[in-house]
């Protein structure tokens, strides 16, 4: 279930200086506003997700960057300046307990802060909206309001992260989708990677993002803003819509709009 969240900057409490890399923020907010109302489902969400027989685990939310209307970049500061009043910001939930009046229950009126040690903005939800959903079909056209992360691990450590246009992004793509079908419904999937097709529209663009930033955590990730056109049988098309394409989706990766 997808939701539309409309945001009042309060300008007042640390001004409008947004950091440009605030995904991970983002999705440390939304644990915290959980908390609040549900500690247990908080915890058992960030620790355990829905894990596989191979200890990896999927935590089936995504969410989108704000949808600022005005705004300034201050590049060499790193800042996004808002100069808008208020900003838009879907997320979808798929868990079973995301029901409407729960997630409108939870999020409706908090205050939230986003930003690093050095800018922070302060947000009050004023409106938490259902979105309806699209009318699903086996091939729809697709562009990502967040960067769609695609992971190859080449052995050991290393990761590289691939462009959409790459030649294993279709199959790195699918299997990730077929995974997380099957730990959602906990039954073997029975579609398979051949079965889905997936057609860059345009020139992707690369967007690197920070994780933890200005800590010794650090880490970069680097995803793809990109128009996309997905052939795929229904099942795995309302999946990637209400969890997000490609990996890290609960860090803001991969978030998707239809296009018409």
């Amino acid at each position: 279930m997808r939701f539309k969240l409309q945001l009042e900057v309060n300008k007042r409490a640390f001004g409008n200086r947004l950091p440009i890399n605030y995904q991970y923020e983002q999705s440390a907010a939304i644990y915290r506003i959980l908390a609040r109302a549900d500690k247990d489902y908080a915890t058992w969400l960030h620790e355990n997700g829905y894990r596989m027989e191979s200890g990896k685990t999927f935590k089936f939310f995504s969410f989108s960057r704000f949808d600022v209307e005005r705004y300034k970049i201050l590049r060499e500061e790193g800042r996004m300046l808002i100069l808008s009043d208020t900003v838009e910001w879907q997320i979808s939930f798929l868990p079973e307990k995301s029901t409407q009046s729960f997630i409108q229950g939870v999020f409706m009126d908090q205050v939230f802060e986003i930003g690093d040690r050095k800018s922070v903005v302060q947000f009050i939800v004023r409106n938490v909206e259902v979105m309806p959903p699209p009318e699903f079909a086996e091939e729809m056209t697709f562009r990502t309001l967040s960067p769609m992360c695609l992971k190859l691990r080449q052995g050991g450590r290393k990761v590289d992260y691939l462009s959409p246009t790459d030649v294993s992004a279709p199959y790195i793509l699918f299997k990730g989708l077929i995974e997380k079908y099957s730990l959602f419904f906990e039954t073997e999937c029975p579609f398979y990677a051949e079965d889905c097709c997936l057609e860059v529209l345009n020139q992707p663009k690369s967007v690197l993002v920070k994780i933890k930033a200005d800590t010794s955590q650090e880490t970069c990730v680097r995803g793809f803003m990109c128009r996309i056109r997905i052939s795929a049988p229904l099942e795995l098309m309302k999946l990637m819509y209400e969890a997000g394409a490609g990996s890290l989706s609960s860090m803001g990766f991969g978030f998707l709009e239809v296009e018409k």
